[in-house]
């Protein structure tokens, strides 16, 4: 009798107390659940093992890269269901350990345990990098920029198109990825008030693309910072066929080794999230040693919101171990107060937590319409990755479970003439 998915079904809502907000799909071709809306495909019983043996978030990663588990239809839609069913119980939801002390929930993990085979605990997925302390050397950040952004080139230009930019896009109502990634860089210069004759120094340049566009449009000198080797490799072709090579330096370099200052003006986008919070005033102190008096600072981060008590903050076990291995993020306030502790004064905080929700739905459209093609390009496993990592962080921006800033930032001299107008802005 196929009923693998009634069995599953009836184990997950005694183990979380709730009914189970997606229809389920097993290996043996039984349904159960929810008649409408996304199916929750479980592929093959060997998902189950996982989550015995890796209990929440990173077994039911491990599940997913592996092609374990799947999503037959709208893969937003199941992934919202799911978020508030296991991702976003709140800081007050119980633990697995305090469920289990409920007879009726050991009886279900029981059930589960013999619905699941044999016990014994799968290999992870080959995607996953072995996860360990946060230390954040200079050895380390290389280990972790590499295996997030030295995986081929070609598979970037599939996800994010001919701009090559990596962070989030700055959105008209009727605008293309590209034009709205131009709009972000533009808007970036203007904030930095750039000049002809200036030096820009760019923190985690990436594909070139902002060091190229101030070099460009601006008339700027650039030095653009990476510790990925196929990035700068990349960057530096751009840069020649632009015919810039007299602007734009890149360098395969760590920012806390750039020695060349002072820079009139630096611009860090999407590269913070890297730092870490034990380094991250020496990061504000180190570009402000970089930066002239009077210089500015466009600081491009993603923010998590606050907790209550930030000692229980821990990094996701997900983007940990298959996206962004030793990043870390931090609420708004703290990158301020680090920015200004190093001795910058801070001008202006923008949130565009919209515009990154509109970006990530644009990359996966574009990973989703040439998906035999990314998979060619990386790995099955990897691909699966992009897509879950992108969409569900789509939906964490548009639900405010994190944010997106620009702060703008000035090393104002002791006289207190920062340089900037009495109003930097226009309202709508």
């Amino acid at each position: 009798m196929a009923d693998a998915a009634l069995r599953l079904k009836n184990l997950f809502e005694q183990l979380l107390g709730a009914p189970l907000p997606v229809r389920i799909r097993a290996w043996d071709g039984s349904q159960a659940g929810p008649p409408e809306g996304p199916v929750l495909v479980v592929r093959n019983r060997r998902a189950l093992r996982r989550l015995l043996w890796k209990p929440g978030e990173l077994g039911l990663a491990r599940a997913w890269v592996a092609g374990e588990l799947d999503v037959d239809g709208d893969l937003y839609g199941a992934l919202d269901r799911l978020a508030g069913f296991i991702w976003e119980r709140g800081e007050d939801a119980r633990t697995l350990a305090q469920a289990l002390r409920d007879p009726d929930v050991r009886a279900a993990a029981r059930g589960l345990l013999k619905l699941a085979g044999p016990p014994i605990p799968p290999a992870p997925p080959r995607e996953e990098v072995r996860r360990r302390r946060h230390l954040h050397t200079r050895h380390s950040d290389r280990r972790a920029i590499s295996h997030h952004y030295d995986v081929g080139n070609d598979f970037y230009e599939l996800v994010l198109g001919p701009s090559m930019v990596y962070s989030c896009a700055y959105w008209e109502d009727a605008g293309t990825l590209e034009s709205a990634q131009e709009d972000k860089l533009e808007l970036i210069c203007r904030k930095l008030a750039l000049t002809p004759g200036q030096r820009l120094l760019d923190v985690g340049c990436g594909w070139g693309s902002m060091a190229i566009h101030a070099a460009r449009e601006h008339g700027v000198s650039v030095v653009g910072v990476t510790l990925s080797q196929e990035q700068a490799a990349y960057a530096r072709k751009r840069v020649a066929d632009e015919g810039l090579t007299d602007k734009v330096e890149i360098r395969v370099q760590d920012y806390r080794d750039v020695s060349d200052g002072p820079y009139d003006a630096i611009s860090s986008i999407g590269m913070a999230e890297h730092v870490g919070a034990e380094r991250y005033l020496e990061y504000a102190e180190n570009l402000h040693r970089l930066v002239k008096p009077g210089g500015r600072l466009l600081n491009h981060q993603i923010a998590r919101r606050p907790r209550r008590d930030e000692s229980a903050y821990s990094v996701d076990e997900f983007i940990d171990a298959y996206v962004f291995p030793d990043g870390e993020l931090a609420p708004i306030g703290t990158t301020v107060t680090q920015l200004e502790r190093a001795g910058f004064e801070v001008r202006d905080v923008e949130s565009i937590r919209e515009h990154y929700a509109l970006t990530l739905r644009r990359w996966v459209e574009r990973l989703e319409a040439d998906w035999d093609q990314a998979v060619r390009l990386t790995s099955p496993g990897r691909a699966r990755v992009w897509r879950l990592y992108m969409a569900a962080s789509a939906l964490a921006f548009e639900h405010n479970r994190i944010g997106v800033n620009q702060v703008l930032a000035v090393r104002t001299p002791l006289s207190g003439a920062s340089g900037m107008p009495l109003r930097s802005r226009t309202w709508n």
